[in-house]
């Protein structure tokens, strides 16, 4: 369980400045509607006795007065409700809005260990709920607290004996709507928590159905899906059996209230301390009462579900975010793409390094392979080029420049990647290839031409404006892919990475990837990933990295023609040397 905030939905009123004009115009609409209440309180204290006098005209004066009251009252909460509402939602929005920006920035370590169905709950559910807290603080609760605060204080001055004798009520309400809170909020962490790891199943089973279809799985996907909706039907339930349990009882101590009210009362129009008129009023007003102590008490409760919502979000600024750019960060220029690691150590734990004292040099244009086990370093040396990480020790140097003093967003033009899964967003081909970059069309072709996925995109209904669907589901793995390859070549990068860019494809595919890729590295300083060594024999060089040490490195001839750990690499693969350059 989340550790409480210490300042919960106070830490959202900066949030709220902007929109100050707004907010005084809306609570002078407030102050108008609270103020309505004590007058329709006394115009129902002169109404009732004109009732029971059978004076018409009386009764007509009031009820004229008392609809014009009203009136005055409905177009000041419109004025309220709708003035109120804007900043309220607002405030959600931009709630939203930063926590997707600093999501955006997170270290990739720490979003690994977030799970994407929690993180969808977390900025869809959650930040609703907090929102819907907010309009309801601004819009509901502050006008019922005043409401309670101007009748009450009408009331007293009736009668400040009778008035006494009904607060002795209020601190056991306050009591049990506070006991009652705060055990609501625990109940709604945990249905919250049940709801999250629901939704992260849910992501996970929607994409591997169809391995689970090929496992024959589907019992066992099955348990676990009715595994977890009972868990959050046990903790929906807990938190729903707290709230019927508050209503009933905090109504009873209401009713117990207003009927010692009414006691207290006939006592004292008995003693002549309170005419029939007064009482009237004093019991209209005691009437009012109970309609804003009932909205505080929902309000109170949906607010500890809010305050459990908002320590979800707020978990997500607990998480590190990758380094800014340093004070005075230069801009990166023109670029021949030379990389140098001049003895870089790096773990995602400073105390367990993943690399051991790194030290290499790669010339402009080379096309340079990485080989080696799985750990041996070859993902987080990537990682350390795009800056995604930064070096505990040593330096990275692009062009003799030391990546941290150089600013992120022009370091990674310069720098492009082809992942191993296309991950292409859905649009059209065109959004998805200039991936939220301005360009133009032909901008776009030309990559595309590059990428060799010119062809099948003109043969598409629509071509450029064909639609991409979500995870690309209507495209091959090796369309996708060359989309991925000409997003990458689109801004003219001076380097690419390419993690295992062919693993996953077939023979036909992979040729027309292969094909797609020799135009894309043409000119560029490339580094490839590969655990299937046959791709990587015409590279102009070959890394072997173990335990993130640089252990071998050479041509593939060089390697293959010597014991070590690529010969051993290539026989497990059936691969031999000899004429393959």
């Amino acid at each position: 369980m989340l550790a409480p905030s210490p300042a919960g939905f106070r830490r959202l009123l900066p949030l709220l400045k902007p929109y100050r004009r707004q907010l005084w115009a809306g609570g002078a609409c407030m102050l108008v509607f609270v103020a309505c209440w004590p007058l329709l309180a006394w115009l129902a204290g002169q109404l009732i006795p004109a009732i029971g006098a059978g004076d018409v005209a009386k009764v007509l004066q009031v009820v004229g007065l008392a609809l014009a009251v009203f009136m005055l009252q409905k177009i000041a909460q419109f004025g309220q409700d709708t003035l109120l509402a804007g900043p309220a939602l607002q405030v959600s929005q931009d709630l939203r809005r930063q926590l997707f920006a600093r999501l955006q920035r997170l270290e990739f370590g720490a979003l690994e260990k977030l799970s994407a169905g929690d993180l969808t709950y977390r900025l869809t559910e959650d930040a609703d709920r907090v929102g819907e807290v907010i309009y309801k603080t601004i819009q509901d609760s502050t006008p019922c607290l005043l409401q309670l605060v101007a009748v009450f204080g009408y009331m007293v001055w009736l009668d400040w004996r009778l008035s006494l004798g009904t607060m002795v009520l209020a601190p056991l309400v306050a009591v049990l709507v506070s006991l009652f809170g705060a055990r609501v909020m625990g109940a709604a962490e945990r249905s919250q928590k049940q709801v999250s790891e629901l939704a992260a199943l849910l992501g996970e089973a929607i994409a591997g159905l169809p391995l689970v279809r090929a496992f024959a799985a589907e019992p066992w996907l099955q348990a676990r899906f009715e595994t977890e909706i009972d868990l959050h039907r046990q903790a929906r339930f807990r938190t729903q059996r707290l709230l019927a349990l508050q209503y009933p009882v905090v109504g009873f101590i209401e009713a117990a209230g207003i009927l010692a009210v009414l006691l207290m009362g006939a006592a004292r129009i008995q003693s002549n301390d309170l005419n029939s008129a007064g009482f009237s009023s004093y019991v209209a007003a005691l009437l009012m009462l109970i309609d804003p102590i009932s909205h505080l008490t929902t309000n109170f409760n949906e607010f500890q579900q809010g305050q459990a919502s908002l320590r979800r979000l707020r978990a997500i600024e607990a998480e590190p975010i990758e380094p800014p750019d340093q004070p005075g960060a230069r801009a990166l220029g023109a670029v021949q793409g030379e990389l140098v690691l001049d003895q870089v150590v790096y773990g995602y734990d400073p105390q367990n390094p993943v690399l051991h004292g790194l030290n290499l040099r790669i010339q402009p244009g080379q096309v340079v392979a990485l080989v080696g086990p799985s750990g041996a370093g070859k993902s987080t040396l990537f990682s350390l080029l795009l800056r995604f990480n930064i070096a505990q020790q040593g330096r990275v140097l692009l062009d003799g420049q030391d990546l941290v003093e150089l600013r992120a967003a022009d370091l990674r033009r310069a720098i492009a990647l082809v992942p191993q899964q296309s991950n292409v967003f859905s649009g059209t081909v065109a959004e998805a290839i200039a991936f939220g970059r301005d360009v133009s069309l032909d901008q776009i072709r030309r990559a595309a031409r590059l990428a060799n996925a010119d062809g099948f995109i003109e043969s598409l209904p629509g071509g450029y404006q064909a639609r991409v669907e979500e995870r690309g589901s209507n495209f091959s793995g090796g369309q996708l892919q060359r989309l991925a390859i000409a997003r990458a070549v689109l801004g003219d990068p001076a380097v690419l990475l390419l993690d295992e860019a062919t693993s996953a494809l077939d023979a036909e595919s992979e040729a027309a990837v292969q094909q797609g890729l020799e135009q894309a590295m043409a000119g560029r300083t490339v580094l490839v990933i590969a655990h299937r060594l046959a791709t990587v024999q015409e590279a102009d060089r070959i890394l072997v990295l173990d335990g993130g040490r640089l252990i071998d490195q050479g041509t593939h001839d060089q390697l293959i023609g010597r014991p070590g750990r690529y010969r051993d690499l290539c026989e497990r693969q059936l691969i031999r040397g000899g004429g393959s350059r």
